[in-house]
């Protein structure tokens, strides 16, 4: 059992607090949780990628897929300069045609 639930300053959490578990405490507060929020940063990316897909299990099957392609194309941009990000994205893309099969773009 918690110590303190920390909302933020809805008025209805206040309510539904008092209800369910009246013996914690409650503190309402746009900042303390923050650490709450950050926390679920990772699942809200994969909602928010979600959105598009029919079914759970649907965007689960691209998402697990796409999770380990998708860093082949961002190679973390801000760490190189133009000239070898461009070089680079080249190669990477080389490999993917080559990988996928589809003949290489003239």
């Amino acid at each position: 059992m918690p110590r303190v639930v920390v909302t933020d300053g809805l008025r209805s959490y206040g309510a539904a607090h008092r209800e369910v578990i009246p013996s914690v405490g409650h503190r309402q507060s746009k900042y303390l949780n923050n650490r709450a929020e950050n926390s679920h940063q990772p699942t809200r990316q994969r909602e928010r990628a979600m959105k598009g897909f029919r079914s759970v299990g649907g965007a689960q099957r691209f998402l697990s897929a796409f999770s380990g392609i998708s860093p082949h194309f961002r190679p973390r941009r801000h760490l190189i300069p133009a000239s070898d990000y461009r070089a680079e994205m080249t190669v990477r893309f080389a490999i993917w045609d080559q990988a996928t099969g589809r003949p290489a773009a003239a």
